[in-house]
């Protein structure tokens, strides 16, 4: 097991090299001076050079970005032109909402897609399945940020249950904190719940068709034996990969609903650095949402062995 852990660190080492050399070259490419917007349109050109020259963005582009990858090779991704602070530190401070979110919205579509899933396989080709499987497919057409606003409207508004924007960390409360993440959470999880209900029902009908769950069967054993110990756990590798994915897009892809509810999370330190043109915040922040995603990809593969025996015999 050591030796596959190894392994698969090692192999992430290309991966980060290709991410980094595209995020840095295709930032350079966005049109606009990082320089001439810190200063503002009154700025003279000569102020403009000077604070180039001092930024080190005179250089030329192939010398700045061995410079930026030898500094982030010692954990150092340089310095926020505007923030006035590491980019490490920036991330670190905005990435608590980020993932206070994720990991409700995942409880949420973990609660409602496995249920539906299951039984949705259970009940192949019924009125049942059939409705289920609209419900998901209109879930997975919504727009993230048409039900954040359908949600904020209902519950914040015309019910005055949920607060619509804002933020509040865990140090003030409990309650307190989940309140402000509740209706975002349903609005990522519920579009994230009709993907991982497609996935379960899909597998959970694969299995359901083999030869073991049929002996099963035969020999007499309840019904909900059958579905949960023996055909819901040899379901579960396809499921946890799209848990894996989905819970990575729910790190790094909440960029429009934590705009519509106004939380201080990765996706508004990407969007204020994309308009400040703050190229160490977008070349650091893009480079750890790699890493986080290569390391979530890791920690699934070592799940696998712990729900199905092959996996384990199969990297000994």
């Amino acid at each position: 097991m050591k030796a596959y852990i190894l392994k698969r660190l090692l192999s992430m080492i290309p991966v980060l090299l290709i991410v980094a050399i595209f995020v840095f070259f295709l930032i350079h490419m966005i049109p606009g001076d990082p320089a001439a917007v810190m200063l503002g349109p009154e700025a003279t050109p000569e102020e403009v050079e000077s604070l180039k020259e001092e930024l080190g963005l005179n250089l030329p582009i192939y010398q700045q970005f061995f410079e930026w990858s030898l500094h982030a090779l010692q954990g150092d991704l340089g310095n926020s032109l505007y923030m006035n602070q590491p980019v490490l530190d920036a991330f670190i401070g905005h990435l608590g909402p980020t993932l206070s979110l994720a990991l409700l919205a995942q409880g949420v579509s973990i609660f409602l897609a496995i249920p539906i899933g299951v039984l949705a396989a259970r009940k192949r080709g019924t009125g049942v399945d059939r409705t289920f499987m609209i419900i998901a497919m209109l879930g997975m057409s919504i727009p993230s940020f048409l039900l954040a606003l359908l949600l904020m409207l209902v519950f914040g508004v015309q019910l005055n249950w949920l607060p619509v924007a804002g933020y509040s960390s865990l140090g003030e409360g409990l309650w307190e904190h989940l309140k402000y993440l509740i209706l975002p959470a349903i609005s990522l999880g519920t579009i994230q719940a009709a993907v991982i209900a497609r996935m379960t029902r899909s597998s959970m009908i694969d299995i359901l068709s083999m030869n073991f769950i049929k002996t099963a069967k035969a020999k007499g054993l309840k019904q909900k034996v059958v579905i949960y110990k023996h055909a819901f756990r040899n379901a579960l590798i396809p499921i946890l990969t799209i848990l894996g994915e989905t819970f990575g897009a729910l790190i790094t892809g909440a960029v429009v609903t934590e705009t519509v509810f106004n939380l201080p999370g990765i996706g508004q330190l990407v969007i204020n650095a994309i308009t400040r043109r703050d190229y160490a915040v977008i070349q650091g922040t893009i480079l750890l949402i790699a890493v986080t995603y290569l390391f979530l990809n890791l920690i699934i593969d070592l799940l696998y062995g712990l729900v199905d025996p092959r996996v384990r015999l199969n990297r000994k």
